[in-house]
């Protein structure tokens, strides 16, 4: 090996350790420490004692780890498709707009994804207030009564996604308006050079061309609605009648409100690998549909 070469080599090396160190630090230890301690009766601090599979089989024997396991599922229908879909919807209107009055559109949708998850459930919580909520009137007239969201079954959840979405998909709207610009005019001139229609344009040139990032969009928006904890926490705190628990939820309360690490643990592991193999899943899917 030359000078030269042992040279860029070590540069690399020193280049790429501090990242190393931290992705070994912070992601891979507590991953396997999560691992390990699903497999014992610890507390949340210090150690325990093997106990196998006995955790896993807890969990298939208690009631709320389902109820959780469905609402999470329901909360994902309720928000990853829909959220996609009207982030593209915006952006097709957005990217239209020239100038200031695009930027400030943008700004405007933006928004609400920097303010903190208790500034929004704190505003949303005052628009939906079955007293005075300004959103109460919409209901009533949809319902003929006004309905306290948050304490009812049916509402609840719905709302919470409501809130999310709503929190969202500015963030959605900014890639799908990145994708939109990188699709050349000339694609377009030349479709109604031949007479295609707006919508035959969009068919043929705009939803295969910006397939990649509503792929990219979906996973992301997959991955980050299995982890919903936040909303929920400070909206429903699981209720009413565990209508809104989710997996994160009996994580939490196992973990640190009962002190069973190693039970904690195991939910956290489940929710881990439902997390990895279904957005692999639907990300290779995805990746061959767009082909």
């Amino acid at each position: 090996m030359t000078s030269e070469r042992r040279s860029k080599t070590l540069t690399a090396v020193l280049m790429i350790t501090p990242f190393v160190i931290t992705y070994l630090t912070v992601f891979a230890y507590p991953v396997c420490k999560m691992f390990a301690l699903s497999f014992t009766n610890a507390p949340l601090v210090g150690e325990g004692e093997w106990v196998g599979f006995d955790n896993y089989l807890k969990l298939l024997n208690q009631k709320l780890f389902f109820t959780s396991v469905w609402n999470t599922g329901y909360f994902v229908v309720l928000t990853v498709i829909p959220n996609t879909l009207i982030g593209l919807g915006l952006a097709l209107m957005v990217v239209r707009l020239k100038g200031w009055l695009q930027s400030l559109i943008l700004v405007l949708f933006f928004l609400p994804y920097i303010l903190p998850v208790s500034v929004v459930t704190q505003i949303w919580e005052w628009v939906l207030d079955q007293q005075f909520g300004i959103a109460q009137h919409v209901i009533e007239f949809v319902t003929g009564r006004r309905i306290s969201v948050f304490r009812d079954p049916l509402w609840a959840m719905p709302m919470v996604a409501l809130v999310t979405i709503w929190w969202t998909n500015g963030f959605n709207l900014l890639l799908f308006i990145a994708g939109l610009r990188n699709i050349p005019t000339d694609y377009y001139e030349a479709a109604m050079l031949d007479g295609a229609t707006r919508w035959q344009c969009f068919r043929r040139i705009t939803w295969p061309l910006i397939w990649p990032v509503t792929a990219l969009v979906l996973t992301l928006q997959l991955i980050l609605q299995l982890k919903i904890f936040d909303q929920v926490y400070l909206m429903t705190e699981g209720g009413p009648f565990n209508s809104t628990y989710v997996l994160l939820q009996l994580v939490y309360r196992e973990a640190f409100r009962l002190n069973h690490g190693g039970l904690g643990s195991a939910v956290a592991v489940f929710l881990f690998l439902i997390i990895v193999t279904v957005s692999v899943l639907q990300y290779q899917l995805l990746r061959v549909r767009g082909r």
